[in-house]
């Protein structure tokens, strides 16, 4: 290795960072304009409004406040974007390169296809790293047998066949699945073998995959998850499954454990962040970094551990340096991806700017955290009572924080398993400061927001996001409105419990990082009120069309175009980051689209969620997303149509919504032409005829389309009635206010 020559190198995005900024002024400029607007209207002498008008207007105005709110905390992401580049080539040799332990979670393999889960088990074991310093754990809390079987035949078929192959052929994509039936299954580097060999040897390897997906698939036909189970601990390797090395098959292979915690229907588990068992992996391997994986997020890119290196290793930013963090991408989105599927915004536009100022959230998948950073501070040279009050009552455990702490020697090993059991079980937690500030803290289900908040960049570690060319991972990503709402709600709940809490990032993190970075964790924390303006502006304003009542300037007044300019400047700006990050006007329309409909449906329920636990009145719930291919639903999905099929409550206030809206449209148009008051009520009737549009799927599912992802006509029926008596009730209070 070349020491003069540095191992990554990052870009600041000028262009975008002046376009930006001056969009920022700009908007911002109109938004006082606005509420100047707005303020003088309530200054006005009370003959000139009646008490339904300004009961509207202050409706409408508190939701502009909380929009603009949002929205300027936003900025904070858009001041300093930047894109960065790693040099694998430059790191040390392997001999100088620090271990990696890997943790995979899996919690149902009824929703989580257990061969979906090998294949990401297998990714993980090929990648391209030194085996003695790979380390690759499944953290099942499912605790389900057939798991820990179609594990141990994965490590037959990865010794075997597998990572020998791919390590012959310099084999990118470590899925086999999608190496054998995905579209770049071709994808390898040159070989001195020549083509011939190659093939034959492809065509065995694919035999032998085959054979191996049909067990795994007769395994898994007896999936049961254990709720109430002791741990389980297990290292896969030939001796427990009784085979020997094939002469000439022996290969040098990562490490594989099989975790399954202790659970008890009657203890709390803290779900994924609770998986995330440290404990274990620091008794077997105690690497200094560590990679998590969802179960259906594997491995494409075999470098992605020497990319990270390149961060983690470089002296002039690893002491501050936490984790490094990948973007989430997906193998199984459409062309024009109607669900937005693809989160670009956040990928490609909200951690980047965050990488220019402290770094990116941990984004619950691709990331590669070093060990000690999870770990409060300080961890050496403390009392031992001290220690244990933070780390537990293990002794072997509180050698490990020694960083060298690795067992090699078998009898020792073996006389350590009883150990790790201890360490998984449900009592070692008891009154330690695991979940609260050791590990992957407990207090919201999204574990990976708030630890990224709480326990990393508060505690002065920074981040960096790391989005080459070629995926280091790739996932499943949700084809279903069901799954995507529910999924989101769960989100959500997680960010508004946060943003109601002592720390919310607002009042915890100025003192702790930089206003910037604590902006953009606000923003996140408070995304989930769009459910209130979204909710005012598609009712009230439609309630005022139909009762003649104005609430934005008519379009002789020169505040017509202040409200004109902030609109476009919204959409524009929108359009502008959706073309320049490879989207389409499609794109656009879609994440319009969702934005809305997340707003009015999961973000409304999260945020009740959140409130209700807050209040005590219900406990913290976790549901996996659905990971199981429904025929059907792919193929609507692929289609471009919205599939309906999902619960009364989360598609009734879409129907509801879409009714009010369409019947205001109509009865306010004509209202308007026949007082002559159009001009006066142009804004209303655009906004509604805009909404409108954007909701068109939701008219199609209603009326237009007979298949079984059509909206259920029991759904359109009590909607209609909710909608009726809205409409009714609305109009008699503004009439009579």
């Amino acid at each position: 290795m070349d020491n003069t020559l540095p191992l990554h190198l990052y870009h600041v995005n000028k262009s975008s960072s002046i376009i930006n900024r001056s969009h920022t002024l700009l908007h911002s400029s109109a938004l006082m304009a606005l509420i100047y607007y707005r303020l003088d209207f309530f200054f006005q002498p009370t003959k000139t409004r009646n008490i339904s008008m300004t009961f509207s207007w202050f409706l409408i105005f508190t939701c502009e406040l909380i929009l603009s709110f949002i929205w300027l905390l936003g900025q904070a992401y858009r001041f300093r974007p930047i894109s960065r580049t790693a040099f694998p080539v430059r790191l040390p040799g392997d001999v100088e390169l620090p271990a990696v332990d890997v943790l995979i979670c899996t919690a149902d393999p009824t929703k989580e296809p257990t061969l979906e889960v090998m294949n990401t088990v297998i990714s993980a074991m090929a990648l391209d790293y030194p085996p003695d310093k790979l380390h690759v754990y499944l953290s099942d809390d499912g605790g389900c047998a057939v798991t820990l079987e179609a594990m141990r035949e994965a490590w037959k078929f990865a010794k075997g066949y597998w990572v020998p192959f791919c390590r012959a052929y310099g084999v990118k994509i470590g899925c086999p699945e999608a190496y054998f039936f995905g579209a770049e299954g071709n994808n390898t580097e040159s070989s001195t073998w020549g083509i011939t060999e190659f093939m034959a040897e492809r065509e065995k390897v694919k035999d032998k995959y085959e054979n191996f997906k049909g067990r795994a698939m007769r395994i898994s036909q007896n999936s049961k998850v254990n709720r109430d189970h002791s741990p389980v601990i297990e290292v896969i390797n030939d001796s427990c499954i009784g085979e020997g090395s094939e002469e000439g098959k022996a290969e040098e292979m990562p490490l594989l454990a099989y975790v399954s915690r202790e659970k008890r229907p009657s203890l709390p588990h803290h779900f994924k962040a609770g998986a995330l068992n440290l404990r274990v992996s620091a008794m077997i391997s105690n690497s200094p970094y560590v990679l998590v994986l969802d179960c259906d997020m594997y491995c494409n890119d075999p470098t992605s551990a020497r990319q990270a290196m390149c961060f983690h290793l470089d002296p002039k930013i690893s002491p501050s340096l936490g984790f490094v963090q990948f973007p989430q991408k997906f193998y199984n989105i459409s062309r024009t991806d109607i669900y937005d599927s693809q989160l670009r915004s956040v990928f490609k536009i909200l951690w980047q700017g965050m990488d220019g100022l402290e770094g990116p959230c941990v984004s619950g998948t691709g990331f590669y955290i070093k060990r000690e950073a999870l770990y409060a501070n300080p961890i050496k040279d403390g009392d031992i009572m001290e220690l244990k009050r933070y780390f537990g009552p293990s002794n072997e455990f509180i050698k490990s924080l020694g960083w060298h702490y690795k067992h090699s020697d078998h009898q020792h090993f073996s006389s350590l398993m009883k150990e790790t059991q201890f360490l998984a079980s449900c009592a070692y937690e008891n009154q330690t400061k695991w979940g609260k500030e050791v590990g992957f803290l407990y207090f919201s289900v999204v574990e990976d927001y708030f630890t990224g908040l709480v326990n990393m960049h508060c505690k002065g570690w920074k981040s960096v996001f790391c989005d080459p060319a070629r995926p280091a991972f790739l996932g499943a990503g949700t084809t279903n409105l069901n799954d995507l709402l529910v999924q989101s709600t769960r989100w959500s709940s997680g960010l508004v419990e946060v943003a109601l809490s002592r720390f919310c990032p607002l009042i915890y993190g100025p003192k702790k990082m930089s206003i910037l970075q604590t902006m953009c964790y606000g923003e996140l924390a408070f995304f989930p009120f769009y459910f209130l303006p979204l909710w005012c502006f598609a009712t009230i304003p439609q309630l005022c069309l139909l009762n003649g009542i104005a609430v934005y300037p008519e379009v002789s007044n020169w505040f017509f175009m202040v409200f004109s300019f902030i609109f476009l400047s919204s959409l524009s700006k929108h359009l502008q980051e959706v073309l320049s990050t490879g989207g389409s006007m499609m794109s656009w329309i879609n994440e319009q689209r969702m934005w809305m409909i997340k707003s009015v449906t999961c973000h409304l329920y999260g945020s009740l969620d959140a409130i209700m636990k807050r209040l005590g009145m219900k406990e913290a719930s976790f549901l996996p997303t659905n990971k199981v291919i429904n025929d059907e639903q792919i193929r609507l999905y692929q289609m471009g149509k919205f599939d309906f099929q999902t619960s009364s409550t989360l598609l009734s206030p879409l129907v509801i919504l879409t009714i009010v809206k369409f019947i205001s449209f109509i009865g306010g148009v004509t209202r308007a032409m026949i007082t002559r008051k159009f001009s006066e009520m142009f804004m209303q009737v655009f906004l509604s005829f805009f909404i409108v549009t954007m909701g068109y799927p939701v008219i199609e599912g209603m009326i237009l389309r007979k298949d079984k992802g059509r909206i259920p006509p029991s759904v359109i029926a009590l909607s209609v009635f909710i909608s009726t008596i809205f409409l009714s009730l609305g109009s008699l209070i503004l009439m009579y206010l």
